[in-house]
């Protein structure tokens, strides 16, 4: 799944070593674990990876013994996975993740800027979950601060005018003028989980409706076969159409994981809007 989502570093703490007597078995976990990487398309012979006990170094925080694996740990967080390169020069957009209203001042939305800039007085749209509208942004916040300027990578909270909280709502995004734009009906190619990766037990076949998460929203939709193909097995990797019972905003390249009663059974890719 972290694959299939576009993760691009992983840093592995095997926990409760302190209730493994042979150490043998720990390096037979590790090995596993390399081979597992590996398997995904992970640099497994030069991932990091911590031994420890995380429940040893909360109990003892002054043992320096307990607390070196955590700092280890920290240490390679530090210098294996750089610093992710913010998308600045690209137009704006900010998946909108919760909203409040402020007394006397209006909705406030909030959520991390996926890419570009955002400045106090500027007009942004809001997109998907029904008609899309301009609306100015008269104030920007971060972590109690009052801000000129947002820029992406920021966790942030717009302040919006003229809009009253039941017109905003999760799963929207707020985007620069005609930079994104709502669909319902896209193609894609998308990976089913095994049983094995917390994935469906059985196929699924056409007309199944699960549940797509993208970006902040939860929408239903209803998935179309490739000609020829009665079903689609766990693990296996297909290229499918997909009709959503709302609207919601979407890019090509667009990253989405498939849901089923609130666990992951899936991920994909938009690879063509239709619709």
């Amino acid at each position: 799944l972290a694959r299939q989502v576009g993760v691009p570093y992983i840093v592995v703490f095997l926990n409760k070593v302190d209730q493994v007597d042979d150490p043998m078995m720990i390096d037979l976990v590790e090995e596993e674990v390399r081979e597992l990487l590996e398997k995904y398309e992970f640099p497994g012979k030069t991932t990091p990876i911590v031994r420890g006990s995380a429940l040893k170094a909360l109990q003892n925080p002054s043992d320096e013994a307990a607390i070196k694996p955590i700092m280890e740990l920290i240490g390679h967080l530090d210098t294996y996975i750089p610093e992710p390169q913010r998308e600045v020069d690209k137009p704006f957009l900010m998946p909108v993740e919760d909203v409040f209203s402020i007394e006397g001042r209006g909705t406030v939305c909030t959520g991390r800027i996926e890419r570009g800039q955002v400045h106090v007085n500027d007009e942004v749209e809001m997109v998907g979950l029904g008609a899309t509208r301009k609306v100015v942004v008269t104030g920007i916040e971060m972590f109690n601060k009052s801000l000129k300027e947002g820029v992406a990578g920021d966790n942030a909270g717009l302040l919006l005018r003229g809009i009253k909280k039941e017109e905003v709502e999760r799963g929207m995004v707020l985007a620069a003028g005609g930079s994104v734009t709502p669909h319902t009906e896209f193609e894609a190619q998308v990976y089913a989980l095994t049983k094995e990766e917390g994935g469906r037990h059985k196929p699924f076949f056409k007309g199944y409706k699960p549940q797509f998460y993208i970006r902040t929203t939860d929408v239903t939709g209803e998935v179309e076969l490739p000609a020829g193909t009665e079903m689609i097995m766990p693990g296996d990797t297909a290229n499918l159409k997909v009709t959503l019972i709302i609207p919601v905003a979407l890019e090509e390249k667009q990253r989405f994981a498939i849901r089923e009663g609130g666990r992951t059974v899936g991920a994909g890719a938009v690879t063509k809007i239709i619709k």
